[in-house]
């Protein structure tokens, strides 16, 4: 048997030792939410995010809409507005991004420009004429329905690539995000724009983590 002495220290060590893992846990497990606006910038793990998103869309279109493209194309037809449709920009980065945000703020600097014209995409048209078909089964006022054959028709098509370069050491890194937008003539399929827009962030990790 051993000291009785000895066993107690032991014992109110071990109870020091559990309280202590029990208080960081509680440390841990607690959150504090505070509310930002939403246009703020925010980077908190190095990662694609909406800042990057909608600065990147805003920085392309600006420098799209500002090109040779769009002069000729209004003194060929009377200065109407292009009609522009947002195609697919594909992820091709290492980490896992929400690209249909990126085409939505495309769509909206687009649209905030007043220059051009925007349609529905594939996916959203196919929803919107099948609105249309239920409208001809009788139950809708026949004022009201909204006949076929009325769609605008784009007349340029944007699409592109989110690319990403990671180099790690020692719990830093680098990431190099690259897009890469080009905008088409679907009469002729010219590409009559190419942009590309590079973003680099450096992460260090912190040494401590629960």
């Amino acid at each position: 048997m051993g000291c009785p002495m000895i066993r107690c220290r032991r014992l109110a060590v071990l109870t020091v030792l559990l309280l202590l893992v029990a208080g960081l846990a509680g440390c841990a497990s607690r959150k504090t939410v505070t509310r930002i606006p939403t246009d703020t910038t925010t980077d908190l793990s190095g990662r694609w995010n909406d800042t990057d998103s909608r600065l990147v869309s805003e920085e392309m279109i600006k420098d799209c809409l500002g090109r040779p493209w769009i002069n000729k194309f209004n003194e060929k037809n009377n200065n109407s507005q292009p009609v522009v449709i947002v195609g697919t920009v594909q992820n091709r980065s290492h980490e896992h991004i929400n690209s249909q945000l990126f085409t939505k703020d495309l769509e909206k600097a687009f649209i905030n420009s007043v220059m051009v014209q925007v349609v529905a995409s594939k996916q959203e048209r196919e929803e919107i004429r099948e609105e249309r078909t239920s409208q001809q089964e009788g139950m809708t006022e026949k004022e009201t329905i909204k006949p076929f054959g009325h769609e605008s028709g784009a007349d340029f098509m944007i699409q592109g690539s989110i690319n990403s370069v990671k180099d790690e050491v020692k719990g830093k890194y680098v990431i190099l995000y690259q897009v890469n937008l080009e905008l088409i003539d679907l009469r002729s399929n010219q590409k009559v724009w190419i942009g590309e827009k590079e973003i680099k962030k450096y992460v260090k990790k912190s040494s401590f983590s629960l």
